[in-house]
């Protein structure tokens, strides 16, 4: 049997088991970062945008959560009440926003 083949067989076995999630867990806690404050263009032209949508467009929306950037595309629902968007099952609070571009 080849050199690979052998090491296959020995691919599931994983003696400690939920180390892979932990250290995933650990990364991603690691590479948090501190929400920094937008220029003052930024939020105007992000502010622009939003009051420009029209309802069949579809938005990709980067927005901070828990110290990391996260990326929102798609179809979209804006509550001006709440000053939220919402992207599927993501509801962003305008003040969350980091960019947002028309698709």
């Amino acid at each position: 049997m080849p050199r690979i083949e052998r090491a296959k067989q020995f691919a599931p076995f994983d003696t400690l088991k939920g180390l892979h999630e932990a250290l995933k867990l650990k990364e991603y806690e690691h590479d948090r970062i501190e929400k920094g404050d937008l220029p003052e263009e930024k939020i105007m032209e992000i502010s622009n945008i939003l009051r420009s949508l029209k309802k069949d467009v579809k938005v990709k929306v980067i927005y901070f959560r828990d110290g990391h950037n996260h990326i929102a595309e798609g179809n979209f629902k804006i509550d001006y009440t709440f000053q939220t968007i919402t992207i599927g099952k993501n509801i962003i609070n305008f003040d969350d926003i980091v960019d947002l571009s028309i698709k």
